[in-house]
């Protein structure tokens, strides 16, 4: 779901609830090396840069396929308190302009949690119009990321297989 905060302000937002308790949710990413791959099809490599797990000050990179389009990021993180919540924003100045926060959320519910994913988008309203498929792309690959979680966490049969293919993002 794609929601208007301000006028240039944007937050992309997914949330679904997993039956299975917040730590499992929060280490599922603390392996992402291993799990990348497996949470959706369209994950095509990750990589620590510096440091390894999540803990703040530590730089990923990964590579994915949204909409038909290659992305590649490396991300730094900012904020993270453990099993409950990360937030990750990219290195670049000039990305972080324009992208300035993503975060994952791990909120107790019951017997389970609440998965919440967010990016947050500075884009004005013709931004927003100009880019409406990138966009609508964006809320189904989050929607799927949602989705896998839950099977994986759940114990379900992976939707797919595979670990993640060690790959260089050029630096």
């Amino acid at each position: 779901m794609l929601r208007r905060t301000g006028f240039f302000s944007l937050v992309f937002e997914d949330r679904i609830h997993i039956a299975a308790p917040p730590e499992r949710g929060f280490s599922f990413f603390e392996a992402m090396e291993e799990n990348y791959a497996r949470w959706h099809p369209d994950h095509m490599g990750f990589e620590w840069r510096k440091g390894r797990g999540i803990a703040p000050g530590n730089v990923c990179w990964f590579r994915e396929r949204i909409g038909g389009k290659v992305l590649e990021k490396e991300v730094r993180f900012t904020e993270v308190v453990p099993n409950h919540f990360y937030a990750f924003a990219p290195t670049g100045r000039l990305m972080r302009t324009f992208l300035p926060r993503m975060s994952f959320a791990f909120r107790p519910d019951g017997a389970g949690f609440v998965f919440e994913a967010e990016i947050h988008l500075r884009a004005g309203p013709l931004g927003e119009r100009l880019n409406r498929r990138d966009f609508a792309a964006v809320e189904q690959h989050m929607a799927e990321e949602g989705r896998n979680l839950k099977a994986i966490l759940e114990g379900e049969a992976a939707p797919f297989g595979g670990g993640v293919p060690r790959m260089s993002g050029g630096k």
